[in-house]
């Protein structure tokens, strides 16, 4: 078969695979679908970490079927023991006779192991089939495997000037219901939601996700580097976990924090007063933060383009204007010529209830990313 011919299978495995997104976290989300003689025998994905991956879900599902079969796996098969065993040797053992898969797995663990496990079986081995596809399904595990950091994303609401909140912080709601909705989505979908002791205090979130059918809450970070937010905050509340980054030392302060189950952790300061942003999410990666959701005003969205941080602008525009008056979408030094602007590149842009939802990336170059 060419990979032509391979794509509707690996297009479904794709298809799998996006319903664990928001379940497996910090392991990829992976579709798996076992064909024999043109009929699909099994099919699965990974539902949660810790518990079987997509292939021995569609080998269950395919029983003696799959021997002779060939398996479309969203990602190379894994070929060591974790908190489950290598599926590498499921494969191997239920008899399938070929394997294709659309990406190799960047964890060092894996990568190409999985491959080389297979072939040395005897079993035919095709990979790069929707590679790309694969890879936009989960591009924090392959930021966090090559690089250590998270894929970061700053979410923004705004009226169609730019403005975020009235002069006196009145926020709510610029964006309607099904924008809301729409970001309860990406936060269930995200290892981190991360916020600042500003926007903590000013609004009181939970920054839980509230999405139908949600299993699993992200860890809420908050940069707070003079531990000004109150433990009864409630962000901090028992619903979900939660961690602050400081640079405080207040043992009062934070011994309070950890007896309301509060994670506490030392930062340096950056030169500007806060916290070293880079060192934040890198210490995230440390801790299998494959994607980072960020929920906060404009001094922090901002400081995090101008440091270069931001892999996604997810932004809401409602169809309001608010005046100068208003507070600005985020905090960026002022230029003198167009060539320092921050230039970003439009990615989609669609409709969501009565907003727009914008999804762009910094632009790389003299002013960009």
């Amino acid at each position: 078969m060419t990979v032509a011919a391979d794509e509707p299978a690996m297009q479904r495995a794709l298809e799998l695979a996006a319903r664990g997104l928001d379940g497996t976290d910090p392991n990829p989300r992976v579709g798996c679908v076992l064909i024999r003689g043109g009929e699909v025998v099994g099919e699965g994905w990974h539902e949660r970490a810790g518990e079987p991956h997509a292939e021995v879900h569609a080998l269950r599902a395919a029983g003696e079927r799959a021997r002779g079969a060939t398996a479309y796996v969203s990602l190379e098969p894994c070929s060591h023991f974790g908190r489950t065993p290598p599926c590498v040797h499921e494969l191997i053992a239920a008899g399938v006779a070929r394997v294709v898969y659309a990406t190799e797995d960047p964890n060092p663990l894996v990568h190409g192991n999985g491959v080389a496990a297979l072939a040395q079986a005897g079993i035919e081995v095709l990979g790069g089939v929707l590679a790309a596809q694969a890879q936009a399904l989960n591009p924090g595990f392959f930021r966090r495997m090559q690089t250590g950091l998270p894929w970061v994303r700053v979410k923004l609401a705004a009226s169609l000037d730019g403005r975020t909140a009235l002069a006196d912080g009145e926020s709510r709601w610029i964006t309607g219901e099904a924008a809301r909705a729409d970001v309860q989505r990406f936060r269930a979908r995200s290892s981190v939601i991360l916020s600042s002791s500003g926007t903590v205090l000013a609004d009181d979130p939970a920054l839980t996700a509230r999405a139908p059918g949600v299993t699993r809450q992200p860890l809420r970070v908050v940069l707070d580097t003079e531990l000004r937010v109150p433990p009864e905050a409630r962000v901090y509340g028992a619903e979900a976990p939660s961690m602050v980054f400081t640079a405080s030392g207040d043992a009062e302060r934070r011994a309070a924090l950890r007896d309301r189950g509060v994670r506490v952790e030392t930062m340096p300061r950056a030169e500007t007063g806060g916290l070293q942003l880079p060192l934040v999410l890198r210490r995230l990666g440390e801790l299998q933060a494959n994607e980072v959701w960020v929920e906060a005003g404009a001094r922090l969205s901002g400081a995090l383009l101008r440091s270069q941080l931001v892999d996604e602008l997810i932004i809401y525009l409602a169809p309001s204007l608010l005046g100068p008056q208003a507070r600005a979408l985020v905090q960026l030094p002022a230029i003198s010529a167009l060539a320092d602007r921050l230039q970003l590149e439009y990615r989609q842009v669609e409709r969501i209830g009565e907003d727009l939802r914008i999804v762009a990336i910094p632009r790389p170059g003299p002013g960009g990313g």
